[in-house]
């Protein structure tokens, strides 16, 4: 029984950071509805620089703020450089586009930083003297977790509790009423790209320390991102953060009593393929309809 828990907790502890890429994930789709396929490389590059940055040897706390700042940067530069002139292009070529991004973050990446496998330090080292043995989850699982709610958090509280969040969720909504109340819905769909970047960069420097870092270390996390994502509802932002959280979970159990380890991906598949033909909403997305 003890073991089992274990598994859980951790499963909860990387549903953590499926639930970050998913909400990631989310806003991108209710803004654009479509499913931005680098998201997870986004977060990669982020998460190269952050390691630049420490090896410059400037300290943990000033390096996150500042990948925050630079993922932000980097989500609004490609909205407003890459997407915006294709804002009327067919669903195809922005479907082409978005695996361009991807296939391009991944080379530039591989460039400039190497192909090899390099260690990234987790910031919760500190605690480990202090993690009982019997612990059911490691340092970093626990701050992992920690830092995943809270990210979500405060996200929630900026969308429903500011200005500008509102406006931005009235942007990605309702675009052509927002824009006759005054709302300057291109400049709102730049910052949501924005925030959807940084998010994605907790999630990469979140699981940097476990899979270590290189140009493909998020492949397989954006499936799973996006699993959860599907799973919760893809237009729902809390669906996706249970989604995560489920896939995370499903994944630890399956690859320790089901599929064994080396087919844990498996399981996301499988997710995706039972969503999209039993519940294509979701668990909690809206099942929209339309009269014809």
């Amino acid at each position: 029984m003890t073991y089992l828990l274990q598994q859980i907790a951790s499963g909860l502890a990387m549903g953590g950071i499926y639930a970050c890429l998913g909400l990631a994930l989310v806003m991108i789709y209710r803004s654009t509805h479509h499913i931005n396929f680098a998201q997870g490389e986004m977060a990669m590059f982020s998460t190269f620089v952050a390691s630049m940055l420490l090896k410059a040897g400037m300290p943990y706390g000033v390096v996150f703020f500042l990948t925050l700042a630079f993922g932000f940067v980097m989500g609004m530069a490609i909205e407003r450089v890459v997407l915006r002139p294709l804002k009327d292009a067919p669903e195809v070529s922005i479907i082409v586009v978005f695996i361009g991004l991807y296939l391009g973050i991944n080379s530039l990446a591989g460039w400039l930083f190497g192909h090899q496998l390099q260690g990234f330090p987790s910031p919760f080292a500190f605690m480990e003297h202090q993690t009982a043995p019997t612990t059911w989850m490691s340092a970093h699982e626990i701050g992992t977790l920690c830092v995943a709610l809270s990210a979500m958090g405060l996200l929630h509280v900026f969308l429903r509790r500011t200005r500008l969040g509102l406006a931005m969720r009235a942007a990605a909504e309702h675009p052509l009423a927002s824009r006759l109340a005054g709302v300057p819905v291109s400049l709102m769909l730049s910052l949501g790209w924005g925030v959807s970047a940084m998010i994605g960069a907790v999630a990469g420097m979140m699981v940097a320390p476990v899979l270590f870092l290189d140009p493909n270390m998020m492949n397989g996390v954006l499936i799973y991102a996006f699993a959860g994502a599907l799973l919760g509802g893809i237009d729902s932002p809390w669906g996706a953060v249970a989604g995560g959280l489920i896939v995370g979970v499903l994944e630890n159990l399956a690859g320790v009593y089901v599929v064994g380890t080396e087919l844990k991906l498996s399981v996301a598949l499988l997710v995706i393929v039972g969503v999209l033909l039993l519940r294509p909403s979701g668990l909690f997305g809206r099942k929209l309809v339309a009269r014809v």
